[in-house]
Formats: structure tokens, sequence, C-alpha cells
């Protein structure tokens, strides 16, 4: 699992660490790892030259130290200096390290066109232009520095790209600025690096939606932090955890104790629904699948899971939701009675995802273990109608996902599924999970029907909503690579995809070495 620390965490913790160290011990293990990371990269790039953009402060340090080390090794290097004091307003004993190697220095200020130049020319560019004490967006004189950055260098970004919240809207942000918690910054606002070298542990906004895709790959230097016993602001699953948290039956199971689930899913407009639902619940392995639907899904749903027992019945679990539509029972007996279950499911103490039409049914609190699972329009319908005053948009969803996923939990009880690019976990009380496993392909009609069938496979195995979202939506995520190849893909086919994931994700685990 990839764990990221909150700045005051990460602070704190490395104050403790420098009082045991000798002084600037911290700094060269991460100008040293730094430099690693670069001259590797020139490597893979057959470049030469490095440039690294230094700000005021320990990132700046980290970055001159690292030029430092680069330009011993015989890189030709340069750095530029953007504080509006000079050579006074950058880490001094850094400077002097960098001077002493060779390297060129430059001052923005003082030369601005000799500085663009300098950068235009390299092959890597180190950002320290700020860590994380930064605050969301660029100062002019920086943004022209970084767009004077040739398109084949390579960036690599120190701990944090400049412009971005560190914090990456983990935080309540109510009150706080608008980029504090955006969806994501625009070219204007931020560094996009190619890589972002971190030092010690991931902060939030590697793993956010507000900085994920700005930061790039992501490396992690061990400067020996000591953070095993301090709590994670955000978690990732990786594919070794599947094997960890994966409910794998025993000799003494039977389908009962594996978990028998509840769908109820589809209707007369959106039968396929049902299919992909009970298709992904039982390729994910469910014990037994009760389904509770009208004619048409039902008659397919025979025919495409004839494990499924038709009709409602004693269960674990329920799906409820996918191609639902919630005002139909007014006018047709069959889906009246599909509705009535529905209802009766919302309404039990028993474990519970709701998507799509069923979260046209939820009223309010649920005490019961649920997992929501929207999309940013169903999200901000909800707390539309679920929070009073409230009129929340779409957009402002997409700008502010997880302000909006946090305030769903809160009036619900409920963990909340954000699904997206990078889809967010969120349950009160938890750190927040964020996975990202999915190709763009993924974004197609149907998908989120097989990730119901997943989460709700792993809800009635007992697995917490917390952890039986953030898991499916990494096997999710997974399948839909695989099948994609690269290229388009049919939600069909990650549902029928999920078995062979999950086996291979499973063996993985049992090979790996403890």
């Amino acid at each position: 699992m990839i764990r990221a620390y909150d700045v005051e965490t990460v602070r704190a913790v490395e104050q403790a660490a420098m009082a045991e160290l000798p002084e600037g011990e911290l700094m060269d293990r991460a100008s040293r790892g730094l430099a690693e990371v670069a001259a590797a990269r020139l490597a893979d790039h057959d470049g030469a030259t490095v440039v690294g953009l230094v700000g005021a402060g320990a990132n700046g340090g980290d970055t001159l130290f690292a030029v430092a080390h680069l330009a011993e090794a015989g890189y030709p290097a340069a750095v530029v200096l953007l504080p509006a004091s000079g050579r006074d307003g950058v880490h001094a004993a850094g400077l002097a390290a960098a001077e002493e190697a060779g390297t060129v220095v430059h001052v923005a200020g003082q030369d601005p066109a000799a500085a663009q130049g300098a950068v235009a020319e390299a092959d890597v560019v180190l950002d320290g232009i700020v860590g994380i004490g930064g605050r969301p967006g660029l100062r002019p004189d920086a943004a022209r520095l970084v767009d004077a950055v040739d398109d084949d260098a390579w960036v690599l970004a120190v701990d944090v790209a400049s412009g971005l919240d560190p914090d990456g809207g983990w935080r309540d942000a109510e009150g706080a600025p608008d980029a504090a918690d955006a969806g994501g910054p625009t070219d204007d606002d931020a560094v996009w690096a190619d890589e972002t070298v971190t030092f010690g542990a991931p902060k939030p906004v590697h793993l956010l939606p507000a900085g994920e895709a700005a930061s790039g790959r992501l490396t992690v230097v061990d400067i020996g932090l000591h953070l095993d016993d301090v709590d994670a602001a955000v978690e990732r699953l990786t594919h070794d955890d599947v094997a960890r948290l994966w409910p794998v039956p025993g000799q003494s199971d039977d389908k009962y104790s594996r978990g028998v689930l509840g769908v109820v899913a589809g209707g007369e407009s959106y039968a396929g629904a049902a299919v992909l639902c009970t298709t992904a619940a039982a390729e994910a392995g469910v014990g037994m699948l009760r389904y509770v639907g009208t004619p048409t899904p039902t008659a397919l749903v025979r025919q495409a899971v004839p494990e499924a027992v038709i009709g409602d019945g004693r269960v674990q679990a329920w799906v409820v939701g996918p191609g639902l539509d919630a005002s139909s029972g007014d006018a047709d007996a069959e889906a009246g009675a599909q509705l009535a279950v529905a209802r009766a499911a919302l309404a039990s103490d028993l474990p519970v995802v709701v998507d799509a039409g069923g979260l046209d049914l939820l009223t309010g609190h649920r005490d019961a273990p649920t997992l929501l699972t929207p999309h940013a329009g169903e999200l901000a319908r909800l707390l539309t109608r679920l929070d009073d005053g409230a009129d929340v948009t779409v957009d402002a969803v997409r700008a502010h996902p997880l302000r909006h996923a946090r305030r769903l939990a809160a009036l619900t009880g409920a963990t909340v599924l954000l699904k997206g690019a990078t889809t967010l976990v969120v349950t009160e009380g938890e750190p927040v999970r964020s996975q990202a496993d999915a190709p763009p392909w993924l974004a197609t009609a149907g998908a989120g029907d097989v990730l119901s069938g997943i989460v709700g496979t792993l809800l009635a195995s007992g697995l917490s909503p917390h952890d039986a979202g953030s898991l499916g939506a990494l096997v999710h995520g997974v399948t839909a690579d695989r099948v994609s190849g690269g290229g388009p893909l049919r939600a069909l086919a990650v549902a029928q995809g999920v078995r062979a994931t999950v086996r291979d994700l499973l063996r993985r685990g049992r090979s790996s070495p403890e």
C-alpha cells in the first residue's frame, strides 16, 4: 500500500529526525537521491545538461546540492535563482557547493534572457521553486521560466511540483482558495512534471485529483523518516494488496459462508445493466447470487448467468440500482415489485451497494454498512437533494471532488466511492483511498454496472465498505487495462475478465517474498 502524509505530519517527523542526526544529514540524503534520479533520466533520454530552478527554502537547497553532485559527476550544469534578492535569497551552503562544483549560476531577476536561454537548453530540469510550504499557483516570473522548458526535456519536480497545493485538498477546504481542492491545475497554474522525486513519503497531492496528473511518475527517496506510528492522510492499494484483502475461501467454506449477494438491477429500459452487474459478481467469485428484476432483464440474466437464483430471498448484502428506473413503478406492476425489494433492502440492516437509479431512492442517513458509487453528476444531484439549501453543480464536484465526497459521506453515514479517472473512496474516520488503475478507455457505458457487481461481491463476503470499494476499484481498473491492451473495450469484456485478473493478482501475492 502507498501511504501519503499531510504536510504537518511530515514536518513533525522531519524535525524529529533532524534532532537525532548530524546537521544537514537529511538534506544530504535528499539531494543525493535526487541527483541519482536525475542522472538516470539523463541516461534514459541520452541527455547531458541539467538546470535547476531554485527558490528560497529547503527545496531550493535540495536542488542546489543535487546540481552540485551532478556537476561533480561531469554533467554540464546550471542553476537559475528565482528570489528577488538573488544569491542572498537561497540556501547559502547549497549555493556555495554548486559554485564550487563549477555550476553556472543565473539570477533570473538580473538577466532574464540568459536564465530563460539556459532553461531552454536543458535536457533535465529540476523544479525546486517551492516545496511543501508552497501555495497554489505560480508567480509570473516563475511561469515564464517554466514556459521556456523545451518540450523534449525531462522535468523533475523536487518533492512537490511547484504551484500545487501539497495537501491536494485533503483538508476540509471550506473557505479555502478554490485552487486548494481543485480537480486539477491548468498549464499556467503549476509545473507539469514528468516525474516527482519526493522525500520520505508521498504527500496527498501526489495521489489526489488535484495534483496526480501534474506530478507525473512518482519516485520516493528514502531519507530515513520514521512514519510507522503516524496516520496517513491518503492511501492507495497496489497489486500486492489484493492477496492480503481478497476473500479466498477455505476448506470449510460453502456458498453461504462465502457470501450471498442480492442484486436489484436493470429494467425494461436498461436491461443490459443487470447482465453486466451479475456477470461481474459471478466472475468475482460470489458464493451465491440472487437476482430481482423485471421480465426482460430476468430472461437475459437467466441466459448469461445461469448460476443466479431468480427472486427475492435471504442474502448477506445487496446491490441496488444499476439500470434501475426509480419512477417506473408508478405505471408498471412488475417494476413496482422490483422497486419494493430495492426499498426494503435500503430499509434493512444489511450492507448495501447503492448505484445509479438506487441513489434516487436514498433518503438520508443509513446506519448499516453502505457504499454509494456515484459519478460526479449523480453526486451533485444527491447533495442538492439531501443537503438543505445546497445547489451543487457537476462542475463544482469536478472542481472539488474530495470536498463534495466528504460532504455526502457526512450526510449519509456511508462510504462514498466517487468514480473518475482517479476514484476516491471516502469514509468518515478513515484515510481517503485513491485509486487510478484504469485506462481512459474505461469511460464507457456499463462500466459502473460492472464495478457494482465486483464491490457487491466483496461486501457480501464481509469486507468493510471502505476496503470493498477501494479493492473493487483496483480490480476493476486493472481488468480494464488488461482487456483494453491500449485500445477500445466493452464493459461486458471487463466483466468477463475479472476472474482471470483476480486469479493472477492472487498468484502474484502468493509468489511475492514476505
